[in-house]
């Protein structure tokens, strides 16, 4: 097929009534696309045989009670083998289609405010970004993680080819990497919001900008280069096949073909925003803009449309009104410009603009390489007539105006400051939640403004503006509680069980490797079908202690504590019988409220000497007694509390082990339980920032923190909870080397999964599969392995 090596108009599609937003190649049929508008809806196009080479629309699709801002196609699967169109909107919604019913499949909500951006992953994970500040990833119609960082809106959301790697980019003006629902990275150089963001490769992205640059990533955070070209906001952005040329849209009216490095071709089109683009399988470039017209075009000769419409288009881009105040062209004097021989001397590179002054008018044109001549582009108007010379200030800033809003009658008035520089529906919205009025208003006062400004629209205010969005014998605190080889796995031979002197609960002739001593070996797991390790939903605890050495402890650190600090000997002895209560196997007597209310006390002693405190507080809330009184209701946010301030990741790794291992014990009494699973977003989140704290008991008690939440969630409908289990074992296998953590790990994710297809689903969409692969063949220990095995076989 010829190419004409520029790209020419092949259509143009007056398919919407208003702005289109959104654009996304569709995987059904092939050439097709999906195009989304400020009207409230959604249409399929698909190319037709005809001589004018066009479009059809295939399917108009409504669902939104508001502005449609956001498109992306969901990948086909066995359910949908033409795939499914998720789109976004001003009314916090993502609806969900089919590519030939007009209304949704199902409705996603969550949001709180409006959804700006789509991106779609491999088993049909969808990422979603909002005005709320948050991205949100969806499966199976169920949101699984909220990612929270960004301090502004989420203009933009992609996921990574890696499993696993999503990238958000937003008005607070950085790019957050994310994986497993973490934030890993923050990538910082732009000035101004990050509108768009595309996928290159494995290994790097492309991001553009308010602030008019374009900027290409290495994942690992280095950005390699900037592109400059642009003369405003850059919205959209998009890569061709080749991973190195990409096209991008923008304020200035503009689209760009960029090879190379270099921007190549120049195409202005008679609208404002250009707001979105994509490229079809054949190369062909679509874009929509604020004028409602859809545009393809194309370098294939054979496709472009014909002498009359490319005529048409130039006459209509030649009749465009180009408003200074932009700064598309530069600052403008009318006295320095040259005539309309300013025009015989060809341009230098394609995109060029000449001004020439023609009467009393100034003209604006554009040098075409391909038809090696300047085109007309439109003539430069000083704005609207009242305003073209005043301005008015408001609040310390000048605006073109300042409208007087009535919203109640006889109530007070208010001010709505515009410059015709801005969008005004992002005017509209910053209006309507200063004053606290209904989003209900939008439309109505957006149209308002544009009524009122006789049209004048240009689009977002200029970068300089702020987006409104925008030792040995000694006591050491886990020392004793080494597991030992053919001992229960998680807690080491002889562990406290009231009542019981002997390991009990593995099934007959099923030896249990987490209490099963000596009797397991790899070869009986071979030899049965039975999985032995998950899913575990008995809570797994920290028994083992040296009652002796603790006090021992306390008391050597009690006596050169200062005198502010010290406990007195009845308090010290208090603790010693608290102790013995929780600890001595023949104890009858039950611990005492003054006994508790004195640990609790104490556990607020210094952070350099607290531990032993701490350790016995591991050891006491295993018992009913003080399971209740520290963590019921009235207490146990408060104990909670004081146990995440010690896992601060510059806290002591004493006092952040002991507190893990404290939450871990809460699990053996209902009220320790109901106390977590309340508390469960906060408390995982802040153990999972331990992960990268180079201790292995402190990676062993984060690993049975996430095992207990897992076995309380097993079968639970609890997706959320559940996607962040995985999220934060997914994370924490980056950095664990223990392998004793490593094995709890294993079996906190297949206790997730098991029997849970979405959760199944989810951990296959976070590239859980390919993380874990490495420990299938670990043999020592052997338990691994095996469970690492069983994982997997969960995921296939």
């Amino acid at each position: 097929m010829a190419s004409t090596n520029s790209y020419k108009l092949r259509c143009s599609i007056p398919g919407h009534e208003m702005d289109v937003r959104g654009l996304a190649a569709a995987a059904f049929p092939d050439g097709a696309f999906v195009t989304v508008s400020r009207d409230r809806t959604g249409r399929v196009w698909a190319p037709n045989s005809s001589p004018d080479k066009g479009f059809t629309e295939m399917c108009c699709m409504s669902g939104h009670s508001n502005f449609v801002s956001c498109v992306c196609i969901i990948a086909p699967s066995e359910t949908y083998p033409r795939g499914l169109i998720a789109t976004g909107g001003n009314d916090h919604n993502i609806c969900v289609f089919t590519l030939d019913q007009p209304q949704p499949l199902f409705t996603l909500t969550g949001h709180k405010n409006t959804v700006c951006t789509l991106s779609s992953g491999k088993f049909g994970t969808l990422l979603s970004g909002s005005w709320d500040t948050t991205a949100k990833v969806w499966l199976n119609e169920k949101c699984m993680m909220t990612l929270q960082g960004h301090s502004a809106a989420v203009w933009a959301v992609v996921i990574l080819p890696e499993q696993g790697l999503m990238l958000s980019g937003s008005a607070d003006k950085t790019i957050k990497l994310w994986k497993a629902g973490r934030c890993e990275k923050t990538y910082t150089g732009h000035e101004d919001c990050v509108r768009g963001l595309a996928v290159i490769s494995d290994t790097e992205f492309f991001s553009c900008s308010n602030d008019t640059s374009i900027r290409r990533w290495l994942v690992t955070g280095e950005c390699v280069q900037v592109y400059y070209s642009h003369a405003n906001y850059i919205y959209s952005i998009a890569v061709f096949p080749n991973g190195q040329d990409f096209v991008s849209t923008g304020e200035d009216r503009t689209v760009r073909i960029w090879r190379k490095g270099e921007c190549s071709q120049t195409i202005r089109l008679p609208a404002q925003s250009v707001w979105c683009c994509c490229i079809l399988s054949n190369g062909d470039i679509v874009v929509g803009a604020s004028d409602g017209l859809i545009r393809v075009f194309t370098e294939a000769e054979d496709r472009v449309a014909s002498p009359q419409d490319l005529q048409a288009f130039e006459d209509e881009l030649s009749k465009s009104t180009i408003d200074p105040k932009t700064g598309d062209l530069g600052d403008i004097k009318m006295e320095d410009l040259p005539g309309r021989e300013h025009l015989d001397e060809p341009g230098n590179r394609d995109g060029q603009t000449r001004l020439i002054k023609e009467g009393q008018k100034v003209e604006a044109y554009q040098w075409s390489v391909s038809d090696a001549r300047w085109v007309k582009i439109g003539d430069v108007v000083e704005g609207s007539n009242q305003q073209a010379s005043k301005r008015v200030m408001y609040e310390g800033k000048e605006y073109d105006y300042v409208f007087t809003i009535d919203v109640n009658e006889g109530g007070p008035s208010m001010k709505l400051p515009y410059s015709v520089s801005e969008d005004p529906w992002l005017t509209a919205h910053n209006f309507l939640q200063k004053n606290d009025l209904s989003p209900m208003f939008l439309d109505q006062v957006a149209n308002f403004i544009i009524e009122n400004t006789k049209g004048h629209v240009v689009g977002p205010a200029q970068p300089s503006t702020a987006d409104p969005f925008t030792g040995s014998g000694r006591y050491i605190p886990g020392a004793s509680d080494r597991a030992g080889m053919g001992n229960d796995p998680f807690t080491g031979s002889g562990r406290y069980i009231p009542g019981s002197d002997t390991p009990t609960g593995a099934p007959v002739g099923v030896p249990d490797p987490f209490t099963g001593g000596g009797a397991y070996s790899s070869a009986t797991l071979r030899q049965t079908s039975t999985n032995i390790y998950f899913p575990k939903t008995d809570g797994v605890t920290f028994e083992q202690a040296n009652a002796t050495q603790i006090i021992a402890k306390l008391k050597e650190l009690n006596g050169g504590a200062p005198l502010e600090h010290k406990l007195s000997e009845e308090v010290v002895e208090t603790l010693e019988r608290l102790l013995s209560c929780v600890c001595g196997p023949n104890s009858d007597q039950p611990p005492t409220i003054q006994q508790i209310n004195l640990l609790w006390k104490a556990s607020h002693w210094p952070e350099d000497i607290v531990f032993p405190v701490l350790d016995i507080m591991r050891l006491a809330v295993r018992h009913p007694q003080v399971n209740e009184t520290l963590c019921g209701e009235a207490e146990g946010v408060q104990l909670c509390n004081h146990l995440l301030s010690l896992m601060r990741p510059e806290g002591r790794p004493a006092n952040q082990m002991l507190a893990l291992r404290t939450l871990c014990n809460c699990f053996s009494g209902w009220h320790g339980r109901a106390l977590l699973m309340a508390q469960r977003e906060t408390v995982l989140s802040r153990a999972a920032d331990l992960a990268s704290v180079c201790n292995k008991n402190i990676h062993v008690a984060l690993a049975t923190l996430v095992l207990n939440y897992a076995g309380c969630l097993h079968g639970q409908p609890d997706l959320e909870a559940k996607a962040q289990c995985l999220s934060v074992a997914s994370t924490a296998l980056e950095s664990v080397q223990d392998k004793e953590a490593v094995f709890r790990l294993l079996v906190a994710l297949g206790t997730t999964l098991a029997s849970d297809q979405t959760a199944q689903d989810l951990a296959r969409s976070l590239g859980v599969n390919s993380q874990i692969s490495k420990y299938s063949s670990v043999s020592d220990p052997g338990k691994v392995g095996e469970c690492c095995q069983l994982v997997l076989k969960e995921l296939q």
